[in-house]
């Protein structure tokens, strides 16, 4: 198994990327968003046990991919450091343990572009976050950056295509177009 971990600040275009990127290489998509909805079922965003579950969902869905054999599982994320750093490792972990492999990629833009974006009407609807407000606290408060370590791709979103970043991460990661 692959496992390509998507991560930025919100509103980079994690999840553009990884739905242009899914419609040219077959995968499955396991977007950040899936954990933290049903965490929201359990408990108030952010309440004890939410991240604890929210973590140990995205640890389990990662593990049973890579020992089912999903060729292809892209993940996206926003990635704090140090704050991450663990949750981080156990993917690290998960993966190497399974004799998988896991490429990071970090996407980034300007704070300007993020938060041109913030608002748009598709993030109402997936219930993320969609203030300029709340946007400036999180790029200010956390170090939303890319994971540390020397092999991660790090592509800025703001002036290119999601069609062309997804193109550039496949070929870069040697990712077998799906036939047409």
């Amino acid at each position: 198994m692959k496992l390509l971990f998507l991560h930025g600040a919100p509103a980079v275009g994690k999840l553009t990327v990884a739905k242009a990127l899914l419609r040219i290489v077959p995968g499955r998509l396991m977007d950040n968003h899936a954990a933290i909805d049903l965490a929201r079922t359990i408990f108030e965003f952010g309440a004890p046990g939410f991240w604890e579950l929210v973590h140990n969902v995205r640890c389990s869905a990662i593990d049973a991919a890579a020992e089912h054999g999903v060729p292809l599982l892209v993940t996206t994320f926003c990635y704090a450091e140090p704050d991450d750093r663990p949750q981080f490792g156990r993917f690290e972990e998960i993966v190497q343990r399974r004799g998988a492999k896991l490429h990071p990629v970090f996407l980034h833009c300007s704070r300007e572009e993020a938060l041109r974006r913030v608002g748009n009407p598709d993030r109402v609807a997936r219930r993320k976050m969609t203030s300029g407000e709340h946007l400036i606290r999180e790029l200010d408060h956390y170090d939303l950056t890319a994971v540390p370590r020397p092999d991660c791709l790090k592509l800025d979103t703001e002036a290119v295509p999601a069609e062309v970043t997804a193109h550039y991460i496949a070929s870069h990661f040697g990712l077998i177009p799906v036939s047409t």
